[in-house]
């Protein structure tokens, strides 16, 4: 039961999670193992929650850094840190058997007594060793004492955009990966992220990626069928007005009417992460079954949305601002277009106030 008094909240399906690992498994077949991304709070998911989920699915997990390793303690999974770990930071990945992505031989060198994800740039850069360097700095590596190479990865920038692209890049990336086996035999080698596990998945190697994919938002659009979102936007009615024609709608009198209208006001806004660059640029909630449109500029703790449509809402009403109400339903991706964005941002955006639930 949901609070009536509670202004915005997000539910979040730990069930729809489970599924989406098991659509990686489908496609990675029994071989591979998987690297759950929960990083940035399992993209807004909530940590904890949905790392305890997965924990019997999964080989290991995959945060940005140590505060958010501390978090999967108990879980009894190798933690590996997607990022490059502060100097400051070191001793403790260490200490907790954490395995940290180096970019160099000197870098590895710093981790004496711990384990190392080499990365390898292969077109992303952002972090690595240049592809055409990358042999020569394994090599230096295998002289190091008391670094264990746990694995060797990249990353692929443009998986669900530039098909051809990425596929010269996965090529290379084999080519390689047949050095690396030769000189690092245990080191287990991954590429695959959401995208590239639903679009390239015969590139699995020893390990995949999934990030986006295991919270239910599928890039590219053509596999949205088999994902199944695990979180539900909510918001309340605060309050319905009947406004006449020619009456300016929020900051900036962007919107005026032209009819006899209602309009709602939602208690939710963009210091609750309701991105204000959607504003007039066809967002719509969904109130009662009916699909309502967002009228002016988001301001920060309001939306205001048309329901003339629809004159059985009242105040108090629960407005869905991602996810399935009746027929309908609005996909993160659907408010990330419409405010210029991604889904991760949507997701990684949704501030404090939006009290997480997992019913």
């Amino acid at each position: 039961m949901i609070p009536p008094d509670l202004r915005t909240w997000a539910e979040i399906d730990l069930s729809a999670i489970r599924h989406n690992v098991r659509v990686v498994r489908e496609k990675i077949g029994a071989q591979p193992g998987i690297l759950a991304v929960v990083k940035a709070d399992a993209y807004g998911h909530g940590l904890s929650k949905v790392a305890a989920a997965l924990a019997d699915q999964v080989e290991l997990f995959g945060v940005t850094n140590v505060e958010e390793a501390r978090g999967l303690a108990d879980l009894g999974r190798d933690v590996l840190l997607l990022s490059p770990s502060l100097p400051a930071e070191r001793r403790e990945v260490i200490e907790r058997r954490g395995i940290a992505t180096v970019s160099s031989a000197a870098e590895a060198a710093e981790f004496a007594g711990g384990r190392i994800n080499f990365k390898v740039d292969t077109g992303m850069g952002r972090i690595g060793c240049w592809q055409d360097q990358a042999v020569e700095e394994l090599r230096a590596m295998g002289h190091l004492k008391n670094v264990e190479l746990h694995s060797i990865s990249t990353h692929l920038p443009s998986a669900d955009e530039d098909e051809a692209d990425t596929l010269t890049q996965l090529s290379r990336f084999a080519e390689l990966a047949a050095v690396f086996r030769q000189l690092a035999p245990s080191a287990k080698i991954h590429v695959l992220n959401s995208a590239g596990i639903l679009r390239f998945s015969d590139h699995a190697h020893d390990l995949v990626r999934p990030g986006l994919m295991l919270y239910g938002s599928a890039y590219p659009a053509e596999f949205q069928s088999a994902l199944r979102p695990a979180l539900t936007w909510k918001a309340r009615v605060v309050l319905v007005r009947e406004v006449g024609p020619g009456r300016s709608v929020s900051y900036g009198r962007t919107f005026t009417t032209t009819r006899p209208s209602r309009i709602a006001s939602i208690a939710v806004g963009y210091a609750d992460g309701f991105p204000r660059q959607a504003s007039s640029r066809g967002a719509e909630v969904l109130i009662g079954g009916h699909r309502c449109p967002v009228l002016g500029r988001v301001t920060m703790d309001q939306i205001l949305v048309d329901v003339t449509a629809a004159p059985e809402i009242e105040t108090g009403e629960e407005a869905v601002l991602i996810g399935r109400q009746d027929r309908e339903e609005i996909f993160a991706r659907d408010l990330a277009e419409q405010a210029g964005t991604i889904s991760w941002d949507i997701f990684t955006g949704i501030k404090g106030r939006v009290k997480k639930i997992s019913p």
